[in-house]
């Protein structure tokens, strides 16, 4: 059952598995690791663990706490190479942070650190599955990273909002908790006289985007409310309660329970556990542009037909996952294609009754089926 309050976060019922996200700015500070605040959070794990709950840690700072030690500017990320140094050099010391302070209340820490790609390829995702659901079960806190020291540009998650829902939808967590420096989502920038906390959210629309600030107060993070509203979303498919709260107090994950202050984004819907990986993901190979009558049969249920395919964009090979977009470029759905990229170019437009003269052999009934399809 979805949750419906906050104070169900701290339940073992309700929440029983738990994926808690830190950010830089949380963990350190401009004099260095904010160790007293992090002894706070590492405290409030244990009582989950000690009521019966798991929880699985996405912990950003490598790259901050790199940054410090070799010097760098721009808190090691003014280029890719700098962010990749100050990484490998910070995991280190992060890694040993968490491990000793969760040692210090009685827990094993074990050490994750994935790539995009660890989670958009189906089986290293399942891989992925497997180790956190054996580490859980021997009662072990994983503390996940990105893995900045290796990643590039192209392949990054850029933040670990969005890492978080991806790994909750990999463990089939309860909820994830996204500890930031705002009290949650407001009706526009915090900043600006009379915003107002939006406390509860049933589903991620565009006027919710539309309240969103790409700006992190801190300046250290890589993601914003943007970044935050598309983990909302990834977790939404997969039934998975998000939670947006001020991680700048102590003892966070109370105040939140306790006082009911945050932004709790309600699932709307769950998809099976193939579409929930397939709708979540952040990179595809191309895109189907429809037209209006094509978006109404996939709204209604469809497979995606040549006919109502108008443009294709990028190249990619059956079976690689593709967006179909709305002529005014709205994301309609993600889906797995049946045919290569230069094949879907010649059918579009046509009816089926033409493939296989156009194409030569038999053809598939639909470009993608709606069993490899899932709405966004």
């Amino acid at each position: 059952m979805a949750l419906s309050r906050l104070s169900q976060l701290a339940e073992a019922a309700d929440c029983p598995l738990l994926v808690v996200k830190v950010g830089s700015s949380l963990l350190v500070g401009r004099e260095g690791v904010r160790r007293d605040w992090l002894e706070g959070l590492v405290a409030e794990i244990a009582a989950a663990h000690g009521r019966g709950q798991r929880v699985i840690v996405v912990s950003s700072g490598a790259i901050a706490l790199g940054a410090a030690r070799l010097g760098l500017d721009k808190g090691g990320r003014g280029n890719l190479a700098d962010a990749q140094a100050a990484a490998a050099v910070g995991q280190i010391a992060l890694s040993g942070l968490w491990a000793e302070l969760l040692a210090a209340r009685g827990l094993t820490a074990a050490q994750l650190l994935l790539t995009l790609d660890d989670l958009e390829d189906r089986r290293r995702y399942l891989n992925a599955t497997a180790t956190l659901t054996r580490l859980l079960d021997a009662g072990a806190v994983p503390v996940i990273n990105e893995n900045d020291s290796v990643a590039t540009q192209e392949i990054r998650f850029g933040d670990n909002d969005r890492l978080a829902a991806r790994v909750a939808q990999a463990a089939q967590a309860s909820a994830v908790l996204l500890l930031s420096d705002v009290d949650g989502l407001y009706d526009r920038n915090p900043r600006e006289a009379g915003a107002q906390l939006i406390r509860e959210v049933d589903g991620v629309t565009p006027e919710i985007h539309a309240m969103a600030s790409r700006e992190s107060a801190s300046g250290m993070g890589s993601g914003g409310m943007t970044s935050k509203l598309q983990a909302a979303e990834i977790a939404e498919l997969a039934g998975i309660a998000l939670v947006i709260a001020n991680g700048t107090h102590e003892r966070p994950i109370t105040r939140v329970t306790q006082q009911s202050i945050g932004t709790l984004f309600r699932p709307r819907r769950k998809a099976g556990a193939r579409k929930a990986w397939l709708g979540g993901r952040l990179r595809l190979k191309g895109e189907l542009i429809v037209d209006a009558g094509a978006a109404d049969a996939l709204a209604r249920g469809s497979s995606l037909l040549a006919k109502g395919i108008v443009a294709v964009e990028g190249i990619f090979e059956r079976g690689d996952p593709v967006a179909i977009c709305a002529a005014d470029g709205r994301v309609l759905a993600h889906g797995l294609a049946e045919y290569e990229s230069g094949e879907c170019a010649r059918l579009m437009g046509h009816h089926s009754s033409e493939h296989a003269e156009l194409l030569g052999y038999a053809p598939r009934p639909a470009v993608i089926h709606r069993d490899q399809l899932v709405l966004k």
